[in-house]
């Protein structure tokens, strides 16, 4: 498995599990990011901070430190 942080642009992948626990997990959670949801993953910045995901049929940018603790296949 992988962390949402490793996967690469143009990739789909699927959330597995978030790690994360309190209110950093409840954050990611409320952005609709959840297990079994689908994440596009549109753009990497140039240093990698943050990364451009589409969600749910939105856009969100998520910080590394965030995309660390969700782990997709």
């Amino acid at each position: 498995m992988q962390t949402l942080r490793e996967a690469k642009c143009g990739q789909t992948v699927t959330v597995v599990k978030i790690t994360g626990e309190g209110a950093t997990k409840r954050r990611i959670m409320d952005m609709g990011i959840t297990k079994g949801t689908q994440i596009y993953i549109r753009k990497v910045a140039p240093l990698g901070d943050p990364v451009e995901v589409t969600v749910r049929g939105y856009e969100l940018s998520i910080r590394k430190a965030d995309a660390e603790i969700i782990l997709v296949e």
